[in-house]
């Protein structure tokens, strides 16, 4: 706790508290108050992002554009970076470990799980909002924060190499079934890259981590002000994020079944926003998409836990595995209703080409 205060000391006078806030996955996250006010204090995981400058420049130039936005056009707020009390937009501790402070948004919540259409409504419009907000903004004006991320057939490349490496014991059943999964269905991996190498898809401005508890909720309206964790803010297909936020929000987490109903209102408020610029193109790349991501985080989580765990923090060493399979349990039940998706994707496409 001393260095905890030693740090946020860089960025405030005078510190009362310091308490742990949220439950990411990569980073640490804390909640500091002083006697004016409270900011969000986070460390940046070095290991997964090798370059925090690049993070921290990507920030600053993505508030900058939003900013420029006339006020009434912006329905979400973008945390502020809070500078150093040398001016500087993070501090690096003796260890080498790159830290910094943004804004903290009083009075909001995040959820884990949808709960009702509302909040999923509120989802797909947020993340559409986002989207509308960067849509012109040139993606070569950021840095690739994360190269790799989200290109599926490295993953695959990646865990089919460790599988040519010596095995440790791991459960049989929930291990073999990850295996065969991924086995049979690591066709789809190539999907949204062809697509992209073939020109069929464009590179725009992604959030990159789009998940349900990155958006949030204000307590009193209940309507999403903000959107977080920003550090993966990057060049990339849009189809990466739509497909994330419906992995997350439409997955119901006590029988991994995807829910159809979810999906319909958390599209229909995306494509409100960010329909303006949708292609023919990026209409038919939908459905892969949401299929694709389940499966890539599902090989994700599997490989990890086949390193031992190196990436994703756990809090047991087969938590790993579980995620896998859950996530593999969740694209099987959207490949089982792909003819109903399929349906809902071309109805909102023809009614927004007919609006």
């Amino acid at each position: 706790m001393n260095a905890l205060l030693a740090i946020a000391g860089q960025f405030a006078k005078t510190v009362n508290q310091i308490t742990r806030l949220g439950n990411g996955l990569i980073n640490d996250t804390y909640l500091v108050s002083t006697r004016s006010s409270s900011f969000v204090l986070q460390g940046i995981n070095h290991t997964v992002f090798p370059k925090p400058e690049q993070i921290m420049a990507n920030l600053i130039r993505l508030n900058q554009h939003i900013e420029q936005k006339a006020g009434n056009l912006i329905r979400l707020q973008i945390p502020e970076i809070l500078p150093t009390t040398d001016k500087n937009s993070y501090y690096q501790d003796e260890k080498g470990d790159y830290w910094r402070a943004l804004s903290f948004i009083a009075d909001t919540e995040s959820l884990e799980s949808i709960a009702n259409i509302s909040q999923a409504e509120q989802a797909g419009f947020a993340l559409g909002h986002f989207h509308r907000l960067v849509s012109d903004l040139n993606p070569q004006a950021l840095h690739d924060t994360l190269p790799g991320f989200h290109i599926t057939p490295e993953y695959l490349k990646h865990y089919h190499w460790i599988l040519k490496q010596p095995a440790r014991p791991v459960p049989a059943l929930e291990s073999r079934y990850c295996a065969d999964f991924i086995a049979r269905f690591q066709h789809l991996a190539d999907n949204l890259e062809n697509a992209r190498l073939q020109g069929l898809l464009s590179m725009r401005i992604i959030h990159g981590d789009p998940k349900l508890n990155n958006f949030l909720f204000d307590k009193h309206s209940r309507n999403i002000v903000s959107i977080i964790d920003l550090d993966t803010v990057k060049p990339g297909l849009v189809h990466y994020d739509i497909g994330d936020c419906l992995r997350s929000c439409c997955h119901n987490l006590e029988t991994d079944e995807f829910d159809l109903d979810i999906c319909t209102a958390l599209l229909k408020n995306y494509l409100s926003e960010a329909g303006t610029f949708f292609s023919d193109y990026d209409y038919h790349y939908l459905y892969p998409a949401i299929q694709l991501i389940p499966f890539e985080l599902g090989l994700r989580f599997y490989t990890d836990y086949l390193e031992n765990n190196r990436y994703f923090k756990v809090t047991g060493p087969e938590q790993n595995l579980q995620r896998a399979a859950e996530q593999f349990r969740l694209c099987e039940s959207i490949m089982a209703q792909e003819p109903a998706i399929t349906a809902v994707i071309e109805s909102l496409k023809h009614k927004a080409l007919n609006k």
